[in-house]
């Protein structure tokens, strides 16, 4: 069944230079490419309809802030056909990784060639499901089964202080990864009791958290989202070898003005201590759960 989805504003194309360009080997951990459309059919399943936001533009980002290797994520608005985001994977990879999504009936051929051009893990969408394909969590254990002997880990688009099986994601035989802060709205703050039991979770060190999106989750219309710092403060006083630095481009169904990625950048890696702190998030980090070298 087809539907009438809303379409997303463009990217800023104009990143400004960052305060403090990336240290060598940063990595972006969460990016999606989009298009031609005329090319890469989006899914009737869809829950909006992204313009083009080529592998060209955002890489120009990168140079920009000085980052060097990158993670695409699979959006939803292709189900579970890679070929946009695979394709742009294979024209740099020893500087890029994916995250796929497939279905629980893929063969383990399959999974093992989508591992030699550079996928690391699934992404399981449980809040904007769109065209994704598992129809329960029991399904998605079952599946963290097959994966693991291929060293991936699965990606949950979760809103954290609402999910109840948060102990589940610890137990089990990969690891998790969660983006936006949490996803929990900045209105709940994280002393919320969902936000804190996540925490406790995060803190057993089975699950990464990606500092991406800001604008996802504040309560302000625009830059600097000041109601955010205080959930990048919480994470980084629990577990700072988990986190994770993504720039969520192009941006897809942003509600709030669009932000420049520059600005954006300077914002979230401002939040960051140290240039200790910075190395570990931006490159140690990633570079051990996607095997960058």
């Amino acid at each position: 069944m087809t539907y009438a989805e809303p379409n997303c504003a463009a990217a800023d194309p104009n990143p400004v230079p960052p305060a403090v360009r990336a240290p060598a080997g940063a990595c972006d951990t969460h990016a999606h490419v989009f298009g031609p459309q005329s090319r890469y059919a989006y899914s009737p399943k869809r829950g909006y309809t992204p313009p083009d936001a080529p592998y060209e533009q955002w890489r120009r980002l990168h140079e920009v802030l000085g980052v060097t290797r990158a993670v695409l994520t699979q959006p939803s608005v292709y189900g579970t056909d890679n070929s946009a985001m695979l394709d742009a994977v294979a024209r740099d990879p020893g500087n890029l990784r994916a995250v796929a999504a497939v279905d629980a009936g893929i063969g383990d051929a399959e999974l093992e060639a989508l591992h030699e051009r550079g996928v690391r893990g699934i992404r399981v969408n449980l809040v904007d499901k769109g065209g994704m394909p598992f129809d329960s969590f029991a399904e998605v254990e079952r599946f963290a089964e097959r994966i693991r002997p291929l060293g991936w880990h699965i990606e949950y688009l979760v809103h954290v202080h609402e999910f109840d099986d948060l102990e589940t994601l610890a137990r089990m035989p990969v690891d998790a990864v969660v983006g936006h802060f949490g996803y929990t709205p900045t209105a709940a703050g994280p002393d919320h009791p969902g936000y804190k039991a996540f925490l406790k979770v995060f803190e057993q060190g089975r699950m990464w958290v990606k500092m991406t999106a800001p604008y996802r989750i504040t309560g302000l219309p625009l830059m600097p989202y000041t109601d955010v710092e205080p959930f990048a403060r919480a994470l980084l006083a629990t577990r700072p070898d988990r986190l994770l630095w993504g720039s969520d481009w192009p941006h897809p169904h942003c509600q709030r003005a669009m932000p420049n990625d520059g600005e954006m950048f300077s914002l979230v890696t401002g939040w960051l201590p140290d240039d200790a702190a910075k190395r570990q998030v931006l490159v140690d980090n990633p570079a051990r759960l996607y095997g960058f070298g």
